[in-house]
């Protein structure tokens, strides 16, 4: 038998290295936490950017949507060179006055209907589309600035009435309803005037050409704004 002196016995280890291997594990375990966190927070980050990026992909879409929906709403607008002799001679269906041009106060009876010049209100109607019928005597002084007044019978189809603005120019004009008018459609300038019954009548731009801002007014040039805003202006 072998003596008990002889016996293997374990090694112990020595406390400096066993605190090392604690240290070593608490580190190894400390670097697991921070490498788990730094990839939660690349997650995070990378799906925070892909939020920012679809939000602003959809707002611009959005955005696209609704700048296309009103482009094709808005109304086209055509283009006249204004100041034209203002004779009409070669527009079948004008029809031109002697009206004289001064400043009075209370309503007055005018020859034509609507009114192509005249006595009128010293504040004139502000150019622009309006939905409701407007005052002779404020609409009658645009004219006299070299606005043209577009008329149109309240029955009017919306289609047409839709082709009658894509006829207008963007200043120097007012559109407007008119109750007992001699045709669907009358455009009137100073001391000349035009009735048709649709708005695809090509004698319609003719007009305007001629017409539009014409120097053959009382007062050529003067603001068809900052006046008086009739009712239902749009």
């Amino acid at each position: 038998m072998t003596p008990a002196a002889d016996r293997p016995k374990n090694t112990p280890v020595p406390p400096a290295v066993k605190q090392q291997s604690v240290k070593q594990e608490r580190e190894a375990q400390r670097q697991a936490k921070v490498a788990a966190f730094k990839q939660a927070q690349k997650r995070k980050n990378r799906n925070r950017r892909i939020g920012i990026w679809a939000g602003v992909v959809g707002g611009v879409a959005v955005i696209a949507v609704l700048i296309t929906s009103v482009v094709l709403t808005l109304p086209k607008n055509a283009s006249y060179p204004g100041g034209g002799t203002g004779t009409g001679q070669d527009i079948a269906g004008v029809e031109l006055f002697q009206n004289t041009s001064e400043h009075v106060e209370g309503t007055v009876d005018y020859p034509q209907n609507p009114p192509a010049g005249g006595p009128h209100n010293q504040y004139w109607l502000n150019c622009g589309i309006y939905t409701e019928e407007q005052t002779n005597e404020n609409a009658v002084h645009s004219l006299e600035h070299g606005a043209i007044w577009v008329t149109y019978d309240p029955s009017l189809s919306d289609a047409e009435l839709t082709k009658l603005k894509e006829l207008l120019p963007t200043t120097y004009v007012v559109l407007s309803p008119k109750s007992d008018l001699p045709s669907p459609i009358v455009l009137s300038g100073w001391n000349s005037q035009l009735q048709v019954n649709n708005a695809s009548d090509a004698r319609i731009a003719d007009f305007f050409e001629e017409f539009w801002k014409s120097n053959n007014v009382p007062e050529p040039g003067a603001a068809c704004t900052g006046a008086i805003d009739g009712p239902g202006k749009v």
